[in-house]
């Protein structure tokens, strides 16, 4: 017992020695306050906690998201990282229990004569006995079992396959981000592409306004009540407008291979059905408080968990200047003829061994392990800080834009409906001789305009409220 005591004091004493010359870092321990409200605000209503195919209710756009969460590239990418890093926690779990091989083999050997071992085996020496000569050529058979054990007395090894399962877990965070923003990138899509369709229907809608306005005037030209310069205007008009449209159609094409990429698949038509992108309502969306977001977001998860890893790595890097205990041990059958070999206990041999290996001398390279592995926790560390902090902003952002973007919606919806009242009254003041044709004109153009920027505007307030989903941390679950 006194021994045993001896043995325990006699390590407790190393470790002391080892504490004393393990280098200084100060890890930096990461600021986890935040906010209590947005604005104010202490609802805890939260819309990232609707799941993506509730919260999207066109049945086109959940039919490409379904499509892209199976055959993404980039998802399935990452789907095999995590079977990378599962594997790294099954190989350090491995790593602290015993290693027992089985070993088998057989080997022959001939002694050359002139060498010492040589001419003491030689069976014509006069030493050795009739019965026990040793055959010229000498077989060998060999049937064992070793067992190889580092014995985790600083836990070093399990705090190593702590720090893989939550490296592992980071990696599950990561692609549940990639999801998010998979789902993100699909809804901003095909939202921007049901709204080129509009714009390129209102610009055909215009189009045939100013040629039948184009007509008009020539007939105006002709009957000496205008001159060449309006038609030649009309007809600059009418060619820019012409012109446009195929920028459209090629952003059209754009915007669906872009889909089809993310959906993973070769360009193909995207059913959509634009002509209800105009009646589109934005949903409420709910904020709820910012220790939610905590929860919610994946890529505030991330750095968590890598922020622990980073911590544990530390623990595994020290750990690095205190002694190890390896045992290691064997036992098996040898002989040089089959018959004799289970013979026990004449052919079994069996060892046994163990020590303790302590760095003493040149630990430079321990030394830069364990500075470098605390310059990684406080990267780790101001990693997540900055991490929680986007968030924050973004979650802020997006509420302000979310309401300025209805004011704004709102007030061009007006200008819209003015300027459609102008371009009639414009027509028929031209018709009766009372406005300039330039007149005309600009209204028709300003009235187009201000067409196209409702479309516009109304891309926008869908995307914010995607953009606003995707930031709380929706869409993965």
């Amino acid at each position: 017992m006194n021994k045993i005591v001896y043995k325990f004091l006699a390590i407790g004493c190393i470790a002391i020695v080892v504490q004393a010359c393990i280098p200084l870092a100060v890890q930096r321990p990461a600021n986890t306050n935040i906010p209590a409200s947005y604005n104010g605000s202490l609802d805890t209503v939260n819309t990232a906690k609707i799941k993506w195919d509730e919260f999207f209710t066109d049945a086109n756009l959940r039919a490409l998201i379904d499509t892209a969460l199976m055959n993404n590239q980039e998802l399935n990418i990452i789907l095999q990282e995590i079977n990378i890093a599962n594997n790294e926690v099954r190989s350090r779990k491995g790593a602290y229990l015993p290693f027992i091989d089985v070993y088998g083999g057989a080997s022959v050997e001939k002694t050359a004569r002139h060498t010492r071992f040589g001419a003491v085996d030689d069976n014509s020496s006069t030493l050795i006995a009739p019965q026990t000569q040793i055959p010229t050529h000498l077989t060998d058979y060999l049937l064992s079992a070793n067992l190889s054990w580092q014995v985790d007395i600083w836990k070093q090894l399990r705090t190593a396959r702590k720090s893989a399962i939550y490296r592992y877990l980071s990696t599950i965070e990561g692609k549940n981000f990639m999801v998010t923003n998979l789902v993100a990138e699909i809804a901003y899509s095909y939202f921007e592409l049901m709204a080129l369709d509009n714009q390129l229907a209102i610009l055909k809608q215009n189009i045939q306004i100013q040629q039948n306005a184009l007509k008009i005037v020539t007939l105006q030209k002709r009957a000496g009540m205008v001159t060449e310069l309006a038609v030649r205007r009309y007809q600059a008009e009418v060619r820019k407008n012409q012109s446009r449209q195929y920028y459209i159609q090629q952003s059209i094409i754009e915007a669906q291979n872009r889909i089809n990429f993310l959906v993973g698949r070769y360009p193909k038509n995207v059913e959509r059905n634009s002509w209800t992108f105009v009646d589109l309502t934005p949903e409420m969306m709910k904020a709820g408080i910012p220790s939610q977001m905590l929860r919610n977001r994946p890529d505030v998860r991330q750095a968590e968990m890598q922020l622990a890893a980073a911590e544990l790595d530390v623990k595994v890097a020290r750990f690095n200047f205190y002694p190890v205990l390896n045992i290691t041990a064997g036992s098996g059958f040898e002989a040089f003829n089959t018959k004799y070999l289970i013979s026990s206990p004449e052919s079994m041999f069996y060892n046994a061994a163990g020590g303790l290996l302590t760095p003493f001398v040149n630990r430079n390279a321990i030394k830069a392990t364990y500075l470098s592995a605390n310059a990684m926790q406080v990267q780790a560390a101001f990693n997540y800080e900055k991490t929680v902090l986007n968030a924050y902003t973004e979650i802020v952002n997006q509420i302000a834009k979310i309401n300025n973007l209805a004011n704004s919606y709102n007030l061009k919806k007006e200008q819209v409906q003015a300027l459609a009242r102008s371009v009639d009254i414009s027509i028929n003041l031209f018709k009766s001789a009372r406005a300039d044709y330039f007149e005309v004109l600009l209204v028709q153009r300003d009235a187009l305009e201000s067409k196209m920027e409702l479309i516009e505007t109304k891309k926008h307030q869908m995307n914010a409220m995607v953009k606003m989903y995707q930031v709380l941390g929706g869409g993965w679950n």
